[in-house]
């Protein structure tokens, strides 16, 4: 410090304003992210669920958090660009009107909707109904596709194109969302190499710099060590497993191996199973739900829910047989969560997928010269993008309402029996543990549906916030009242890690139907944004060929061949270029960690000469 104050002296007055000026930047950048830090939402609440349980719960909350903060930035994005414009120029509000272009070259019958609101006196359970379902009062609102039926929206001189708006919304919320999972996806990949290496090194980490000498609070350090004491306990359970793999004789790694073959043709069967009961429910739902013989109000009711049924009772009962498989094929704690979630993964996205073939064979039905004029089944379903809406909505209500059921009236009672209930059936099977992988597919398959639903429900994204931010709760009070510690505890850098992955496939999973919505069916005639245009994306085309003529050709010079092939081939080189350059940085590490541990084993050679000397 003294040798800078002196330099400084010698330094031209610009130059000591330039370095002071960098310092004080420095550190009111460094107090600002420290006052942030204690913003953070339910900082306390996941410091102390850390500090109890370990990290590997932590991790679970921590990605419930980020799923929070995500919904509701999509909200954000969704309500300032669609929603609030259409509000605005509606009730004419800062001097706004709105504009609507009648469809062309199209028949009068394909252009008729109307919203299936409630008139006259309404009992009060038919709101309720409508509230669960998305029907009736909730049809006609903000909250569907439906209700976006403007073109272009004056804002006093300024002319706001709301199809394009909605449709770039909707590529926004999708690559901000991929963007999001795979900056987080890195930091926990580069969690996971370290935790990858040497473990004697992870040992050393932990007892020599493991501690946080800024903790003064009694509370923050007892979490603290309870934090450090279940990272050592993950790091000599893993030891313990690999100590115990390696020891197998061969007698044991045939058996080991055949029971998990065994096991994997359960699963097999477990999954075809659920695949073909929802196959064979949703033909049942569709050649019957819509039999107007059939007199039976309940009857009828059941048969067109038959579907959501079998969806949600498949997505109960298989990640229950998995986690109870599992048990016996002898995994690590961290390989076992991830097989776990792979298989349930399979059940709960491949049932979204079913859902919407179900619902996409029913709209491209066509059997009438009508139907086929219009695109699509426009008896059944005047709005269409409506009512994949209400499906998604409904799937999002429900499965909230699953959840909050099995926490009250699984997880309380089975709490309570096992405290007052001395009887051997119910001590045996005793206190539950936290299931992370249950509980981590729960929140994937909701954000999935979340994905999948913005574009038809605009307002789903709040609903999600508002879900998931109660489900915060929920699962923080089941876990310290109706739970027992995990028996192998489990670490949180490669479950992060994973858990990303795992949404990130749900992502992935999601432009496939959407990109099917926009891109391949025709758009409703009768409601929404594209109305006028023959799909939803064909407002992009429409839009560029209001540019001027110059900038045309230049988009169109973009898309071309001439330009993909040779922008291809600049992306593989610099790709490879940076493989290289990994690979060569990875051998200096290498050689770096080697020569780090020579230099360690000359320094005990050292120490045992020195003491051998000092003994004579």
């Amino acid at each position: 410090r003294d040798c800078q104050q002196a330099d400084i002296k010698h330094l031209s007055g610009w130059k000591q304003w330039k370095r002071s000026s960098s310092k004080s930047l420095k550190k009111v950048l460094d107090e600002v992210k420290e006052l942030l830090s204690y913003l953070e939402l339910w900082r306390h609440d996941i410091h102390s669920i850390e500090g109890k349980f370990g990290t590997g719960i932590q991790s679970y909350f921590s990605f419930l958090r980020f799923l929070v903060l995500l919904n509701f930035i999509i909200f954000i994005l969704m309500f300032s660009f669609v929603t609030l414009p259409s509000i605005i120029s509606k009730y004419g509000i800062f001097n706004s009107s709105f504009a609507k272009t009648p469809p062309e070259n199209i028949e009068p019958h394909c252009t008729v909707y109307k919203p299936s609101g409630n008139k006259g006196l309404v009992y009060f359970y038919t709101y309720l109904k409508d509230l669960l379902s998305g029907t009736g009062f909730l049809e006609g609102t903000s909250l569907f596709y439906g209700y976006y039926t403007i073109d272009a929206a004056w804002l006093s001189v300024l002319r706001y194109n709301l199809p394009l708006a909605y449709l770039l919304a909707t590529f926004a919320y999708l690559a901000l969302s991929l963007l999001w999972i795979i900056k987080r996806s890195v930091e926990g990949f580069k969690q996971n190499l370290v935790h990858h290496e040497d473990q004697f090194q992870s040992y050393c980490n932990k007892v020599f710099a493991g501690w946080d000498f800024c903790i003064t609070d009694p509370n923050a350090a007892r979490l603290k060590h309870r934090s450090l004491q279940y990272e050592l306990q993950t790091d000599l359970e893993e030891e313990r497993l690999k100590q115990k793999i390696a020891d197998r004789t061969m007698k044991e790694k045939l058996r080991i191996y055949s029971l998990r073959i065994f096991i994997n043709v359960i699963v097999i069967a477990v999954l075809s199973g659920c695949f073909y009961s929802i196959y064979r429910a949703t033909v049942f739902s569709q050649e019957n739900s819509n039999d107007v013989s059939n007199t039976n109000f309940q009857a009828n009711l059941l048969v067109q829910y038959l579907p959501s049924m079998v969806i949600t009772l498949a997505n109960f009962i298989a990640p229950q047989i998995f986690s109870f498989l599992i048990r016996f094929e002898d995994y690590s704690p961290a390989f076992e969560i991830r097989l776990t979630l792979m298989r349930c993964v399979f059940v709960r996205l491949a049932n979204i997928g079913v859902l919407l073939f179900s619902l996409w064979s029913q709209i491209s039905y066509c059997a009438t010269s009508k139907c086929k004029a219009c695109g699509y089944n426009y008896e059944l379903y005047p709005c269409w993008e409506s009512e994949v809406g209400k499906e998604m909505y409904k799937l999002m209500i429900f499965d909230f309402i699953i959840i909050l059921a099995v926490t009250l009236f699984v997880d309380f009672p089975r709490k309570l029996l096992v405290t007052h209930c001395s009887c051997k059936p119910i001590q045996w099977c005793g206190l539950q543990e936290f299931g992370i992988s249950d509980n981590v597919l729960e929140i994937v398959y909701g954000q999935t549906i979340c994905w999948i639903g913005t574009f038809f429900s605009p307002l789903l994204p709040a609903i999600a916030t508002i879900k998931y931010f109660i489900i915060f709760y929920v699962k923080k009070v089941s876990l310290i009242h109706t739970c027992k510690t995990a028996a192998r505890p489990i670490r949180a850098s490669s479950s992060n890690f994973f858990f990303l992955v795992v949404l990130l496939i749900g992502l992935v999973l999601a432009f496939i139907p959407l990109g099917i919505s926009i891109a391949h069916i025709p758009s409703s005639k009768a409601c929404g944004p594209f109305r006028s245009f023959n799909t939803s994306w064909a407002v992009v085309p429409a839009t560029v060929l209001g540019f001027p003529t110059g900038l045309q050709q230049v988009l169109h010079g973009i898309a071309s061949e001439a330009f993909a092939v040779p922008f291809f081939m600049v992306i593989c080189l610099i790709m490879f270029y940076f493989i290289a350059l990994a690979g060569a940085h990875k051998r200096v590490v290498e050689q770096l960690r080697e020569q780090l541990v020579m230099e360690g084993r000359d320094k005990l050679f050292l120490i045992r000469k020195i003491t051998e000397a000092q003994r004579h």
